[in-house]
């Protein structure tokens, strides 16, 4: 996420309280309609009107907790009048929460889709097109694991190019096997899980080539978690020389990320997912390895994040907002700490954002591109989840607690 501005959530200073995932869908059914799907006794909760976005999961659907988070004040609000918008944060975008979206980029840039053309790269003039913000998925499946949406949206960029976009999204519940094939074993009793996977594509509807002269539009992914003081964001990556593999780490997207927010290894990193200090980073494609993950000591829950890594002969937008030299060097893992944005002002959750992005998408008329995320909350003793961690991200939970 990249915005500033006045938040529509309550500011406050206490630890995040820990919300039982049946008092989020309790919540959230009483505003706006959700498909709950189930494995076992996991289950996620899916709202079409958000764009088919995973709003939260759980690995217990009567007791266990709700990791996502869940921006209540704007959903009750619901949509406003134009008038009602003026001069609000629901202008430029409605913030409802989620741990997975569906969005779009480029952000900024000659190619974005976030400024009109003639636009100025200032908040003021940035807002989410409504397709990734305010308009419903239409429901084409549903079942008791899966759900699948379609939409269509007609895009501009800052450079007057238009998009006629086709969106198609399926969401589906992970079990068992799926878990034994990412730790590489079975899993152990005392450890409680939910994964689902989300197959997004976008497919040229126009008559013409998307070509990088005049912009290309990539997926991207977004998941907005409940933070804890004492979460870490993990993600590690290729090492090697900065003169082949470029910077380790882009953490300049709101002012170089402080050093007791951030710690920079050869070949892993640490980010504080505590929601007290607004930061965001970016991993390369040439430096990431496919996954990212979060751990929280003290709810002994291992977050994972995994996509599809493709070819990408035209690279990944940038989404900075600035006119830029080269508009396909972005990043394709991404995490952000919400905080204040300003001095005085409240932050926009707080939450923390694990994200992915496919490559910028070059395609012709009636040609399709696919990106496909994973996610994973797993609980339970840290005992059997640190060779979990160890195999998956390559440090120990021990390093991850002690990083800061």
């Amino acid at each position: 996420m990249t915005i500033t501005g006045k938040s529509s959530a309550q500011e406050t200073d206490a630890p995040t309280k820990v919300v039982p995932f049946a008092d989020d869908v309790a919540f959230m059914e009483s505003h706006t309609d959700l498909l709950i799907l189930r494995q076992g006794d996991a289950a996620i909760a899916v709202a079409p009107a958000y764009q088919g976005r995973v709003m939260t999961s759980t690995f217990d659907q009567k007791n266990g907790p709700s990791f996502g988070w869940i921006n209540r004040p704007v959903i009750e609000k619901g949509l406003l009048s134009d008038e009602e918008r003026a001069g609000r944060l629901e202008e430029h975008i409605y913030i409802f929460g989620g741990e997975e979206r569906f969005w779009l980029g480029p952000e900024g840039g000659q190619f974005a889709i976030f400024f009109k053309p003639g636009s100025k790269f200032e908040f003021e003039d940035w807002t989410t097109p409504p397709a990734i913000d305010t308009e419903a998925f239409r429901v084409v499946e549903n079942s008791e694991d899966t759900a699948s949406f379609e939409h269509t949206a007609e895009l501009v960029n800052f450079s007057g190019t238009q998009f006629d976009v086709g969106i198609h999204r399926t969401v589906k519940m992970l079990g068992r096997d799926a878990a034994t094939s990412l730790v590489g074993g079975d899993l152990a009793d005392e450890l409680r899980f939910v994964g689902y996977e989300t197959d997004n594509r976008i497919t040229n509807r126009g008559e013409d080539a998307w070509t990088p002269e005049k912009g290309l539009l990539s997926i991207w992914m977004l998941g907005m978690y409940n933070p804890s003081p004492n979460t870490t964001v993990v993600i590690p990556f290729k090492a090697g020389d900065e003169a082949e593999l470029g910077p380790k780490v882009n953490d300049t997207y709101f002012g170089k990320v402080p050093a007791e927010y951030l710690k920079v290894e050869e070949d892993v990193l640490f980010f504080k997912g505590d929601g007290t200090r607004r930061g965001k980073i970016g991993i390369s494609p040439a430096r990431s390895k496919g996954i990212a993950g979060s751990y929280d000591a003290d709810g002994q829950v291992l977050t994972i994040l995994t996509y599809n890594v493709q070819d990408a002969p035209n690279g990944f937008v940038n989404s900075m907002w600035e006119h830029q030299d080269d508009p396909y060097s972005g990043d394709v893992v991404n995490s952000y700490n919400d905080g204040s944005p300003a001095p005085g002002e409240p932050p926009l959750g707080p939450f923390y954002e694990l994200e992915s992005s496919s490559p910028a998408a070059a395609l012709q008329p009636g040609e399709t591109m696919k990106h496909v995320q994973r996610t994973w909350h797993i609980q339970g003793p840290e005992s059997q989840l640190d060779p979990i961690a160890q195999r998956l991200l390559g440090v120990s939970l021990a390093e991850i607690r002690d990083a800061f």
